[in-house]
């Protein structure tokens, strides 16, 4: 008998498969990030909820605990913990992304700034980020703080760069590449390094996952922006053209 080929997994499947692996840790980064976001001024416990209910994959999040497991951590709350944290800066960028854009969908859902405005959205944005960094500091490893602050200032230097060359039509792709590296992949890499740093990795395996991590990052985010221009808005969840124009 000749030898079996085995299947490609489809992205879709490959995700589904982590996102069961660790559930219930997911579960935890769901209710964790609920009661930080908690807010006794209406308005922001209004928006907060608005934008967490639109979804989302929390595929960061995932990432962050993954690389956890992977490199052998095995308590309950530090990873749980540092990937709310991850999940809390990437909601933010999007908070401001879609300022930016003026975007008015979001997975199929209306924007917060198409509800409630830009300000408001703005204020909210760096609300996460500031509930984020006291998460940061009440776990005190001195070494993701560092990561995750470093990373919010690439993401910000990654957006105001994607301003700089709005409208050029003959965008390198090396600009681009620079482009998607600060302003996606570096969460995707600091979301696999903070799990092999809760597990006291070496070196070496540190830089592996943030290398997988990163590159993880830039296909995504080219396969994103391969999406806005052919995908089907029900589907896609935001306009079409939208990134492009």
């Amino acid at each position: 008998m000749g030898s079996v080929i085995p299947l490609k997994k489809s992205a879709n499947s490959a995700y589904l498969e982590l996102k069961n692996l660790l559930g219930d840790k997911l579960q935890k980064v769901e209710s964790l990030i609920q009661e930080k976001l908690k807010s006794e001024v209406n308005l922001i416990q209004r928006m907060s909820n608005h934008h967490l209910r639109s979804g989302g994959k929390r595929l960061r999040a995932l990432l962050t605990l993954e690389s956890a497991k992977l490199t052998g951590y095995k308590e309950e709350k530090r990873d749980i913990n540092l990937a709310a944290c991850v999940e809390l800066i990437h909601s933010a960028t999007l908070l401001h992304d879609d300022v930016i854009d003026e975007s008015e969908l979001r997975r199929g859902v209306k924007t917060t700034n198409s509800v409630w405005g830009n300000q408001s959205s703005i204020l909210v944005g760096d609300y996460l980020l500031s509930r984020c960094f006291e998460m940061m500091v009440e776990d005190g490893d001195l070494e993701v703080l560092k990561l995750l602050s470093s990373t919010s200032s690439k993401i910000a230097q990654g957006e105001v760069l994607q301003l700089q060359h709005k409208g050029e039509a003959d965008l390198l792709e090396e600009t681009y590449i620079d482009i998607i590296n600060l302003k996606t992949a570096s969460l995707f890499s600091a979301a696999t390094k903070t799990g092999a740093c809760l597990s006291g990795s070496n070196e070496k395996e540190k830089k592996a996952l943030e290398s997988y991590g990163r590159n993880l990052g830039l296909a995504f985010q080219i396969a994103d922006d391969a999406l806005d221009f052919y995908a089907k808005e029900k589907l896609f969840g935001k306009e079409i053209g939208k990134d492009f124009f």
